[in-house]
């Protein structure tokens, strides 16, 4: 019997178990490690956080307060040399096929631990069973799958439910999620959305969204994006173990205001994320001509181009020694992508300073809007009249 297995399906019954075995796991991850415990949108009950602790000690052997710490820290380092897991540092093909050792190497920095890891699960099964026999549980797991289905389809299956998660959290969340996809908001660092991988991830893949909400329990943002850990979330809400504490802030428009006032001030500020994408999208045709007119007249490079396009996409920072200055032999030649450069810059000012009063900021919005008005890129003033309607 232990040769054979309890349970003898067919090679596609086999497939269809294993999906589900690594789909549970994938909502584990997603709904109780990350926006759970790690960024606190969501309080769990405690029916289901306390089987999503015992099965992802069997599957992952991960301890909810490394997991938790190591993500806290990704966020608050990101795209640094101390980001444990960033592929603008260590390399796409490092994080995308090594990401497990790369979390195993951070979770046994303690600093890490005691600086990003409160707030976790304490009590005796956490301290007696989880976090000191992370190993046994896996082997109870692979026991469970050798007894269920024989020794081979049972560690085939076991296998694949091991490699689940470091591939697809700690590789392609952690690597391409950073690397590779789209953007809906112009967030600090370079977090994208990759699709159609919903139901593989769990609602992961939206993780540009996630890096501009990161404490909310909903990460999909659009009509087509489809968020599957929100639809759990929302049934154990239905059941009484779930209570969502925070999710993203929905844009508003009101087409009927002409004038900044203080409600637009905290919408743009609110959605500071948005307003940076919809700016990039606004001035993206004007910047391309202007672009291609230097390219015509004085031969720009096109490393001077593409450093200027992606000036429009990220912080002043995340620009290297070598972008700077190809953009800057821009500017001294064009007028209009110096506007389009420094007026980027100028709306960053307003949710960056922080020693300046509301009303300070307004009157800095107000003239800000009315020098957009004024120009004569009609990307400028496009995206000026849309601020106005903010609320």
């Amino acid at each position: 019997m232990l040769f054979s297995g309890l349970f003898h399906p067919s090679f596609w019954e086999l497939v269809g178990i294993t999906l589900v075995l690594t789909h549970i796991t994938i909502v584990g991850v997603t709904v109780y490690l990350h926006r759970c415990q790690a960024h606190r949108a969501l309080d769990l009950g405690p029916l289901p956080s306390h089987f999503f602790r015992v099965w992802l000690w069997m599957t992952t052997g991960m301890v909810t307060k490394e997991w938790a710490a190591i993500h806290r820290k990704h966020h608050a380092k990101c795209e640094t040399v101390e980001d444990p897991h960033s592929p603008q540092i260590l390399g796409i093909n490092k994080v995308l096929w090594t990401g497990v050792l790369l979390y195993v190497k951070e979770s046994r920095n303690k600093e890490t631990m005691e600086r990003y890891g409160h707030g976790t699960p304490d009590d005796w099964m956490e301290r007696k069973v989880f976090s000191v026999h992370e190993k046994k549980g896996v082997v109870l797991m692979a026991l469970i799958d050798i007894a269920c289905f024989g020794i081979v389809p049972g560690l085939l299956v076991w296998g694949i439910q091991m490699i689940w998660i470091p591939f697809w959290a700690a590789g392609v969340i952690n690597g391409l999620g950073h690397f590779w996809g789209y953007r809906n908001f112009q967030a600090k660092d370079a977090s994208t959305n990759l699709l159609p991988w919903g139901i593989l991830i769990g609602g992961e893949e939206l993780h540009n969204n996630h890096h501009a909400y990161a404490t909310s329990a909903k990460l999909s943002n659009r009509w087509f994006e489809f968020d599957i850990g929100w639809m759990y979330i929302r049934l154990f809400e239905m059941l009484g173990q779930a209570r969502v504490k925070n999710v993203a802030p929905a844009v508003r428009l009101d087409r009927s205001k002409t004038e900044c006032d203080l409600i637009t001030l905290q919408a743009v500020i609110t959605h500071r994320y948005d307003v940076l994408a919809k700016y990039a999208r606004d001035v993206a045709e004007h910047t391309h001509q202007e672009l291609e007119s230097l390219r015509q007249r004085l031969g720009v490079q096109a490393a001077g181009a593409s450093a200027m396009a992606r000036a429009l996409h990220v912080e002043e920072s995340q620009l290297d020694a070598g972008e700077r200055e190809a953009i800057g032999a821009l500017l001294d030649h064009s007028t209009a992508l110096r506007t389009v450069y420094q007026m980027r810059q100028e709306l960053v000012t307003i949710w960056t300073r922080t020693n300046a009063t509301r009303e300070q900021l307004l009157r800095q919005l107000q003239d800000w809007c009315a020098r957009a008005e004024q120009s004569d890129i009609a990307g400028l003033q496009r995206f000026s009249q849309r601020l106005r309607c903010y609320v």
